[in-house]
């Protein structure tokens, strides 16, 4: 309960936007997954194109943590910039914030991976 709680703040921290694509995004990808491993030895054409579907959301999933990542950057930069002292406790605070998208973006992308290799590896040729 603990874990789920950390989580959900930390998800809510990231934004609520950009996480929930990012979110979205794996979910595709392991439900495309999912459709490659049940169609694994029945049908070759429907396992490499669910494979090829769950490489293009996870990669998508990733540039999507990126972009939040970065336009996170620029509204932090904007308001450190109307502040005239910046203590270095706010810049870290925000830099954190920043980089939750790009965190999650990458497991979006590395889990998915893991079970690309899988897939690929148990597929006949």
């Amino acid at each position: 309960m603990i874990l789920l709680n950390a989580l959900t703040d930390r998800f809510m921290e990231g934004g609520p936007l950009f996480m929930s694509l990012i979110l979205i995004c794996l979910l595709l990808a392991i439900a495309f997954l999912a459709g490659g491993f049940m169609n694994l030895n029945k049908n070759k054409e429907k396992t490499e194109k669910m494979t090829r579907l769950a490489s293009d959301v996870s990669i998508l999933g990733l540039v999507i943590g990126f972009l939040g990542s970065i336009i996170g950057m620029i509204s932090a930069f904007d308001a450190i910039g109307n502040i005239e002292s910046v203590s270095a406790g706010i810049m870290a605070a925000g830099l954190k914030v920043s980089f939750l998208t790009t965190l999650f973006g990458s497991v979006t992308f590395i889990l998915p991976r893991i079970g690309i290799i899988v897939l690929r590896s148990l597929q006949k040729n």
